[in-house]
């Protein structure tokens, strides 16, 4: 596999002022890549996620990767190597805005692989979501888990996984996918309806509101400390095949209630919890296999749910 080193390329990254984007610029700029170019049109990213980045000699062009003139203009002004595709809408918009949640994830893949295509670029690593496989129908979920989307959010990055596949098959490119399980960690939206879960509820604590739970709370999620998701996607970008998927999980279950109740002690919060209506579509059951990647790249660091939860807290009182 003749695949350039992340050391001494120059490395694009759509997507990289967003929660897990920018941390992955942070991650490869540390690894030594020579010169680090983000695009983002700041939907939910924010430029001071970049601040360490740009300091750095990052550059930053703020604008739409789902305009392929946008992505052609890139690839001309630059001699890049490596493009990480990390550009999405968080899952709550596509409640709002069904189909555009979508096609944001259809599109902008599309619009690489097509530069790909033509050799604008060498290798693409694209970041999926396990909300492609919809609930559990076995666990611990494998890469060999189907792909029952329950949002038009999953559906989207369902979709993207299986054109990256069929181009990597019809033009032997050098792409694949990584799929990371729920992230959480600083620079994770708390404001408005596209908050997650773990910074909203961290937000309402510091507001003097009471948390709430969704439901039952007995619904799972697989959480991953969003710095040790990127390290995980540096550590497999050498070794997985091309056109090949890859979970980044901890393959641990927490249990919503758990997640709240986490919170709550890590903060010390005496105060009641709200309990609320389902929320429609919601996946049951999420806990990824962990085989894959144990098999590409061995064991790895996991930081501890409560150490994540601490970081982010304090995070998040810096940031209001």
């Amino acid at each position: 596999m003749n695949r350039p080193s992340l050391v001494n390329s120059t490395v694009l990254i759509v997507g990289g002022a967003g929660f897990i984007g920018s941390h992955l610029v942070d991650r490869i700029q540390a690894e030594g890549a020579t010169r680090i170019i983000i695009v983002d049109n700041l939907f939910t990213g924010k430029k001071e996620n970049l601040y360490h980045a740009l300091s750095n000699g990052a550059v930053f062009h703020v604008d739409n990767a789902e305009d392929q003139e946008v992505l052609n203009y890139i690839m001309e002004k630059y001699d890049i190597d490596i493009v990480f595709n990390c550009a999405t809408k968080a899952l709550n918009y596509s409640f709002y805005n069904p189909s555009n949640a979508f096609l944001t994830n259809v599109l902008v893949l599309k619009n690489l692989l097509e530069l790909q295509r033509k050799q604008a670029f060498q290798t693409l690593c694209h970041f999926s979501s396990s909300e492609a496989y919809g609930s559990s129908q076995y666990q611990p979920m494998d890469e060999q888990h189907p792909l029952a989307p329950t949002t038009t959010y999953a559906a989207g990055k369902a979709s993207a996984d299986l054109m990256l596949q069929s181009y990597v098959k019809m033009f032997d490119l050098d792409a694949f996918i990584v799929r990371p399980f729920n992230n959480y960690g600083p620079r994770q939206n708390f404001e408005g309806d596209l908050a997650g879960v773990i910074p909203l509820t961290i937000k309402k604590i510091l507001d003097g509101d009471a948390p709430e739970i969704h439901g039952p709370g007995q619904q799972t999620r697989d959480f991953i400390y969003v710095e040790d998701a990127v390290d995980i996607a540096t550590k497999v970008f050498p070794l997985i095949p091309a056109g090949e998927c890859v979970n980044i999980s901890t393959d641990q279950q927490l249990s919503i209630e758990n997640v709240v109740e986490t919170i709550i002690d890590v903060m010390n919060y005496k105060g009641k919890v709200l309990r609320m209506p389902n929320r429609k579509a919601d996946v049951i059951s999420h806990r990824g296999s962990v085989k894959k990647l144990q098999s590409i790249c061995g064991q790895y660091p996991k930081t501890s749910f409560k150490d994540g939860i601490a970081a982010t807290v304090n995070w998040v009182k810096d940031s209001v």
